[in-house]
């Protein structure tokens, strides 16, 4: 019996991986609100345990979609070299088979109903919705403002809407943190050379 070849590594899936983990070990959401209620003086917000469980939950579940958004924006809109010709994104039909890989896989690894999953696509349709109106009318930010997008406002909603620009301010450093990470899960060979050229 010949010896079986072995499995070629699934793109999709391990980007989905790769995204759950990160979101885990670099701990985004509760060093984001640990810093918000320090800040702020919001201490009430970390009172109640199962409150605050709960409200990190809700967090992390927009931060995997505003994690798993940009990295799916890179993979498959970002234009990339192909061999000697010109930089092209991902075709089409490529993009929208990697994009069910990935969600299938990401509703595997997060343990999801079919309910759980098509909520969650649900969002991401509505994230990606959003992003693309925002583009149309985007203008550069002033470091005092807080980002145009859906992660930053729902994220400033549950995590204090009595003061809803400080959590909008807090939610977009967040936010580019999360986009930082999106960068280095998919181009993680960028991320060690740049690590490296900074030592």
């Amino acid at each position: 019996m010949p010896p079986e070849k072995p499995k070629a590594i699934d793109a999709a899936g391990e980007l989905a991986k790769r995204i759950s983990e990160a979101l885990l070990r670099e701990r985004v959401v509760p060093r984001f609100v640990d810093s918000y209620v320090v800040e702020n003086s919001r201490h009430a917000l970390q009172v109640h345990a199962s409150l605050y469980r709960d409200l990190l939950t809700l967090l992390q579940r927009e931060a995997l979609l505003a994690l798993t958004v940009r990295a799916l924006e890179i993979v498959c809109n970002e234009p990339r070299p192909m061999d000697k010709s010109k930089p092209r994104p991902m075709p089409r039909r490529d993009a929208t088979l990697f994009r069910r890989k990935f969600l299938s896989s990401m509703a595997r690894q997060q343990g999801w109903t079919a309910g759980d999953a098509l909520d969650f696509q649900r969002d991401l349709q509505i994230y990606e919705e959003l992003l693309a109106r925002a583009a149309t009318k985007r203008r550069a930010r002033k470091p005092f403002e807080a980002a145009d997008h859906p992660f930053v406002d729902r994220c400033a909603f549950l995590l204090d809407s009595s003061f809803i620009e400080n959590a909008r301010l807090a939610a977009s450093k967040a936010l580019t943190g999360i986009e930082e990470l999106a960068e280095q899960i998919v181009h993680p060979a960028d991320a060690r050379e740049n690590s490296i050229g900074t030592r």
